[in-house]
C-alpha cells in the first residue's frame, strides 16, 4: 500500500470527499452528454430514428462492457489510482473530440449553416463516443472501489454511508445536467451562421470532466493506494478452468467427492487463491437474475417517455415535456436516498427486522415490478382516451365543408349532413364496401365521388360545391410524437397563400386545397399569412389556439369582407391524462432503486476479497449491459400490439426472477473477506489452516454489511 497522510472530517477520511466531487462531475459530464445525443444524431446528422436509437444504444451498452477493461487494467498493471487518472484523460479527450465534431462551421464552406462534409463530422462524433465508452466504462469499477479503500477496519458504517453519498453525487449530476446541457443546445451560435448550439452543449461536459480529473488528481497525497497485485482475471481464469478439467479427469467413484468444485484446484493452485475465487463466485450466481432489474429500470428513457408523449404535460403553472419527466427519478433519488439511509433503516432496525442487503434487493426488484402493474394501468386509462385510427383494410374518412351550401354526403352504409363552413367526425368504413359514394345539396344534381381511398389511412374529403371535391390523403396515422401538435391549413380564400407558424414555412398552399401537416410545441403560435390576394389594409397576422399536447389542428383560411380569417378544426384532440399521474410508477422505481442499486454496491464491496473488488464492481455493472440488450430483444421482437401488455409482461417476468432471487439468496451465508484473509496471513505457516470459513450473522458488529 502507498504511503499517504490520513486526514479525517466528521469521522470520514477526507480523501472521499475529491472522490464524492470527482464522481458529481463525471457524471454530469456522461448524463449531460447522454441528453443530447438523440437529438445530435437525428437533428444534426439527419439520421432517421431507427439508426440514431441503434447507435444510441450500442453506445450505452459498451459503457457498460468497458468496465471489464477497467478492472483488468487496474487489478493487473496499473491499480486503482493511476487507471482513474489515465482512462479519466482518455475521457476528457473523446468529450472535446464529440464537442468539436458537432461545430457546423468546421465544413460549412458555403456558409449556409449546414455542414458540407458530414462523414468528417460523423467519424470525428464516432471516436469521440469510443473514447468517451472507454474511459466511462473504464473508470466506473474503479472509482466506488477506490472510495470503498480509504475506510479502515472498523470504519463500516461511514464505509456504508459513503456508498449512499457517492449514489446521491451520481444523481445529482445526473439531474443538473439533464436539465441544463437541452438548455445550453437551444441557444444559438456560430461564426457565419447561427444555429443550434451543440458546440456549447457539448462543451460543458467536457469541462466537467476535465475538472473531474484536476479534482481527482488534486487529493492524490490523501489517498490509500493499494499496488495491483499481478493479473488476477487470468488467474481465476486459470484456475476455475484447472478444477473443472481435474474434476472431469477424477469423475469416475474411486475418486473421493471434494466439499466445493473448486477445491478440485488444490493440486496446483495455494488454499488463498481458491478461497478468494470461491466468495467472488459466491456473489457472482447471485448476480445471474439482476440484469432483469436493470431491464425495467432502464425503460424511463423510452417506453416510459414514449408514454408521457400521449399524455398532457401541464402541471399548474409549469409545462412539462415528455423527456423532462425522467428528472422525476434523479429528483427523488436526491430525496430518498438520505431519507430510507437516515429514517427508514433506523427504524426497521429498531423493530429487530433483520434487514440483510439480499432483503433489500428483492424488495427493490419487488417494488420495480409493481412499478410497471402501475404503468400498465395508466396505460389502460390512456388508450381509452386515444383517438382510434384505421387498421388493415379500414379507412377514416372525415368530410370538411368549405363552401357556401349544407351538404349531404351519401355513404354505402351512412348519410353524413355537413353545414356550410363544418365538418362531421371521423367515420371509419371497410375499403371493399365503399363501392358508391356521393354529393348533394338542395336544388343540385348528385355527383359521385370517384374513390381514391388508400387502406389504413385517414382522409378528410374536401367539397366546396355539390359538384366539386378533393381527397386529402392526411397522413397523420397516430398522436403525433414526443407530444407535438400538428397544424395545416386549407385555403378557401382563393389564389396562393404562403403561411408562416413561429418561423416555419407553409409554401404555395392553392386554392381549395390542403398543406401538410407541421408539428409544434405546445402553447400559442403566431401565425403570418402572405398572398397576392390579400387587400392592403387587412390583417395579416393570427394568433393560434393555445396548443395542448398531441393534438392536430385544420386552419381553413376563409373570406369576411374582402379580408382573410381563420376557423379552425380539431383533427386529433389534445391529451388529457396528466403526466403528473406518472410520478406514482417513478416513485416505485425510485424506491426500487434506492434499495436494490445502492445496496447491490455495497454488497459487492462488502463481499469481495480485497485484490478482486474491481473485478465483482465490473461484473455488477456488467448486469447493467446485460439488462439492456433484454429491452433490445424484447422490443425488437415487438409481437406485443398493446403497450400495456408489454409492461404487464416485464412485470411478471420481473416478480418471478425477483422469487428465484430471494430463494437464491436464502441459501447465502455473508462473510467477511477480511477476516478469511487475516487467518491465512496468521496461519501462512502452517499447511493446512483450520477453519476457513467463519460463518457469520450478517447483523453482527464484524459484518454489518447492511446499509
Amino acid at each position: 500500500m502507498g504511503s499517504s497522510k490520513s486526514y479525517s472530517c466528521f469521522g470520514y477520511p477526507l480523501s472521499i470527499f475529491f472522490i464524492v466531487i470527482n464522481e458529481f462531475c463525471e457524471r454530469f459530464s456522461y448524463y449531460g452528454m447522454k441528453a443530447l445525443l438523440i437529438l445530435y444524431f437525428t437533428r444534426f446528422f439527419r439520421w432517421d430514428d431507427d439508426l440514431s436509437t441503434a447507435i444510441y444504444h450500442t453506445f450505452v451498452a459498451l459503457c457498460y462492457l468497458t468496465p471489464i477493461l477497467g478492472a483488468l487494467i487496474a487489478d493487473s498493471w496499473l491499480g486503482k489510482f493511476s487507471t482513474i487518472v489515465s482512462l479519466s484523460i482518455v475521457y476528457t479527450i473523446g468529450q472535446v473530440i464529440i464537442a468539436v465534431s458537432s461545430i457546423h462551421d468546421l465544413s460549412d464552406y458555403d456558409r449556409n449553416g449546414t455542414p458540407d462534409n458530414l462523414p468528417l463530422h460523423v467519424a470525428l462524433s464516432m471516436i469521440g463516443l469510443g473514447l468517451i465508452a472507454f474511459g466511462t466504462g473504464g473508470i466506473k469499477p474503479c472509482v466506488s472501489a477506490f472510495g470503498g479503500d480509504q475506510f479502515e477496519e472498523g470504519q463500516e458504517k461511514q464505509r456504508n454511508r459513503f456508498f449512499s453519498i457517492f449514489y446521491l453525487a451520481i444523481n445529482a449530476g445526473s439531474l443538473i445536467s439533464t436539465i441544463v446541457t437541452p438548455i445550453l443546445r437551444v441557444q444559438e451560435c456560430g461564426i457565419h451562421s447561427k444555429q443550434a448550439c451543440y458546440p456549447l452543449a457539448f462543451g460543458v461536459p467536457a469541462a466537467l470532466m476535465a475538472i473531474a480529473l484536476l479534482v481527482f488528481i488534486a487529493g492524490s497525497s490523501m489517498y490509500k493506494k493499494f499496488q495491483p497485485q499481478g493479473n488476477i482475471m487470468g488467474d481465476v481464469a486459470k484456475c476455475i478452468g484447472f478444477a473443472i478439467k481435474n474434476r472431469f479427469r477424477h469423475r469416475s467413484k474411486d475418486f473421493p467427492k471434494r466439499e466445493h468444485w473448486l477445491d478440485w484446484a488444490r493440486e496446483k493452485y495455494e488454499e488463498r487463491l481458491i478461497s478468494q475465487i470461491k466468495m467472488v463466485t459466491k456473489v457472482m450466481f447471485l448476480y445471474i437474475p439482476l440484469p432483469m432489474f436493470w431491464a425495467l429500470f432502464d425503460q424511463q428513457g423510452s417506453r416510459w417517455t414514449l408514454q408521457a408523449t400521449t399524455m398532457n404535460g401541464k402541471m399548474g403553472l409549469l409545462d412539462i415535456q415528455p423527456d423532462q419527466m425522467q428528472t422525476v427519478n434523479a429528483i427523488l433519488i436526491v430525496v430518498m436516498v438520505p431519507i430510507v439511509d437516515a429514517v427508514v433503516y433506523p427504524l426497521i432496525e429498531k423493530c429487530g427486522f433483520n434487514f440483510t442487503p439480499l432483503k433489500k434487493m428483492t424488495v427493490g426488484m419487488f417494488l420495480a415490478s409493481m412499478s410497471f402493474v402501475v404503468a400498465a394501468v395508466l396505460q389502460v386509462e390512456i388508450d381509452k382516451t386515444l383517438p382510434v385510427f384505421p387498421e388493415g383494410n379500414q379507412v377514416q374518412i372525415k368530410v370538411l365543408n368549405i363552401g357556401n351550401n349544407n351538404m349531404t354526403i351519401q355513404f354505402p352504409e351512412a348519410t353524413v349532413n355537413v353545414g356550410q363552413m363544418s365538418e362531421n367526425d371521423f367515420r371509419t368504413f371497410d375499403l371493399d364496401k365503399l363501392t358508391s359514394i356521393s354529393i348533394s345539396s338542395p336544388g343540385s344534381p348528385v355527383t359521385p365521388v370517384i374513390p381514391d381511398f388508400e387502406k389504413g389511412k385517414r382522409h378528410t374529403l374536401l367539397v366546396w360545391e355539390p359538384n366539386h371535391y378533393r381527397v386529402i390523403k392526411d397522413g397523420l396515422n397516430q398522436k403525433p410524437e414526443k407530444g407535438e401538435n400538428g397544424v395545416r391549413f386549407v385555403n378557401a380564400f382563393g389564389g396562393s397563400f404562403n403561411a408562416t407558424v413561429d418561423g416555419t414555412l407553409y409554401e404555395n398552399i392553392t386554392n381549395n386545397n390542403a398543406s401538410k401537416y407541421m408539428f409544434f410545441s405546445y402553447g400559442t403560435k403566431n401565425i403570418m399569412l402572405s398572398s397576392a390576394e390579400i387587400p392592403g389594409h387587412c390583417n395579416k397576422s393570427f394568433t393560434s389556439l393555445d396548443f395542448g399536447f398531441g393534438s392536430a389542428y385544420t386552419y381553413v383560411i376563409t373570406r369576411r369582407d374582402g379580408c382573410p380569417i381563420l376557423n379552425s378544426f380539431e383533427d386529433i384532440a389534445p391529451n388529457t391524462v396528466n403526466m403528473a399521474l406518472q410520478i406514482p410508477q417513478y416513485f416505485l422505481l425510485t424506491c426500487g432503486e434506492v434499495v436494490f442499486s445502492v445496496t447491490g454496491l455495497e454488497f459487492s464491496y462488502s463481499q469481495a476479497p480485497s485484490n478482486m473488488k474491481s473485478v465483482l464492481q465490473a461484473g455488477w455493472l456488467l448486469t447493467v449491459a446485460v439488462g439492456n440488450i433484454i429491452v433490445l430483444i424484447v422490443a425488437g421482437a415487438g409481437q406485443i400490439k398493446e403497450q400495456w401488455a408489454e409492461y404487464i409482461l416485464f412485470a411478471s417476468l420481473l416478480l418471478a426472477v425477483c422469487i428465484l432471487f430471494a430463494i437464491m439468496a436464502r441459501f447465502y451465508t455473508y462473510i467477511n473477506p477480511a477476516e478469511i484473509e487475516a487467518q491465512f496471513d496468521e496461519e501462512d505457516k502452517k499447511k493446512k489452516p483450520e477453519n476457513l470459513y467463519p460463518e457469520i450473522d450478517p447483523a453482527s458488529p464484524t459484518a454489518q454489511t447492511k446499509m
